[in-house]
């Protein structure tokens, strides 16, 4: 499914790779597997091979998968992909048969207490969260709270896991507006289902608001929009707009979709402390590799400067990987077309970023 398949499913009769055959494996009374190259194969066990495989399989297994319904990828966290093999093989959740657990997804709705870091002390606490599709927003309380302690439009909203940046295996972090700043929580669920199923509930009711929003696009254009991963996050080192300030150690998040660069003094921090605006090359922008002449970084020395129409972003590296990672990263954007909604983000951050 991921990678090479050298592994099958036997009792399904489908080609896994060898990540999706370990999940596979957890589910004893439905999959069973055996190695293409390890395993003896009898004629019986080789003839439902041939009448089955991957094509036949999708064709009944994934039916009726929703637009919005996320499909994980190679480089995607386990969870994702457990809850996805899960779905399709064990609680068969995309079938033509299953129209119950179709209307529950569509809606976009849901309700459920999600465990969310604390702006201020880092603590995990449980809050209750709404997500209301038709209206799109999100509510969250805390247990004592009638009023709620935050509110999420939908229509700027981003989810994406990480895992290893919260450190929990269900950790998901919601970035959106508020007041003009970008503002991030992070939060869990102790269930991988019930984390998946928030995911795609949210990414629902993105689906109802982008449909809504933008009437001519078709489903393949508004689906890459619903949610995405970060092109590149990290630490860097960062001077100040004279180049004359210390560098400083600060953790980096470059967002294609929205052509931004933000950075945090921390990865889990609640707000970013600034905002570049990343645009096509033939407005200006571009990546180079190295610092101004006469510059120095401090304990990083490997430097990479961002140009744009106003000013000289300038950051250093830890290693020769992790600054090649990051030029093809900020070539990724650079180079990408420019759409109308980026003219209007671009004008309002390039007000902004000339403080930092």
């Amino acid at each position: 499914m991921f990678y090479y398949p050298d592994w099958a499913s036997y009792t399904l009769g489908v080609f896994i790779c060898l990540n999706c055959s370990g999940i596979h494996r957890n589910l004893p009374g439905i999959s069973r597997v055996k190695s293409i190259r390890l395993d003896f194969w009898d004629d019986e066990i080789i003839e439902c091979m041939r009448k089955h495989g991957n094509r036949v399989a999708k064709k009944y297994y994934e039916a009726n998968v929703p637009p919005f319904y996320y499909k994980p990828q190679a480089s995607d966290c386990i969870v994702l992909k457990e809850q996805w093999i899960r779905a399709k093989y064990e609680r068969i959740e995309f079938t033509d048969a299953n129209t119950e657990q179709q209307l529950s997804v569509t809606s976009g709705d849901r309700v459920g207490f999600l465990w969310k870091r604390g702006k201020d002390n880092g603590n995990f606490q449980e809050r209750n969260f709404r997500l209301l599709g038709k209206e799109g927003v999100i509510f969250y309380y805390t247990k004592e709270d009638k009023e709620p302690k935050g509110v999420i439009q939908v229509s700027d909203l981003n989810a994406t896991f990480q895992p290893e940046k919260i450190g929990n295996a269900n950790g998901l972090q919601m970035t959106y507006l508020k007041d003009g700043r970008t503002r991030s929580i992070f939060v869990y669920h102790k269930n991988g289902k019930d984390i998946v199923d928030w995911f795609n509930a949210i990414r629902a009711a993105r689906f109802r608001y982008l449909k809504s929003a933008f009437p001519t696009n078709s489903d393949a254009e508004l689906i890459p929009k619903l949610t995405r991963n970060y092109v590149k996050e990290g630490y860097m080192e960062k001077t100040g707009p004279r180049q004359k300030e210390a560098f400083k150690r600060r953790w980096f998040t470059l967002d294609n979709q929205d052509r931004k660069l933000l950075y945090f003094k921390e990865p889990l921090d609640a707000y970013a402390q600034g905002e570049v605006f990343i645009g096509h090359s033939e407005y200006g922008y571009n990546v180079t590799e190295g610092l101004p002449p006469g510059l120095k970084g401090n304990k990083w020395r490997l430097g990479i400067t961002i140009e744009t129409p106003e000013r000289k972003f300038v950051f250093t590296c830890q290693d020769d990987e992790d600054l090649n990672e990051w030029i093809v990263a900020f070539k990724e954007v650079i180079f990408k077309p420019m759409s109308p909604q980026d003219y209007t983000v671009e004008a309002s951050l390039r007000r902004k970023q000339k403080r930092w």
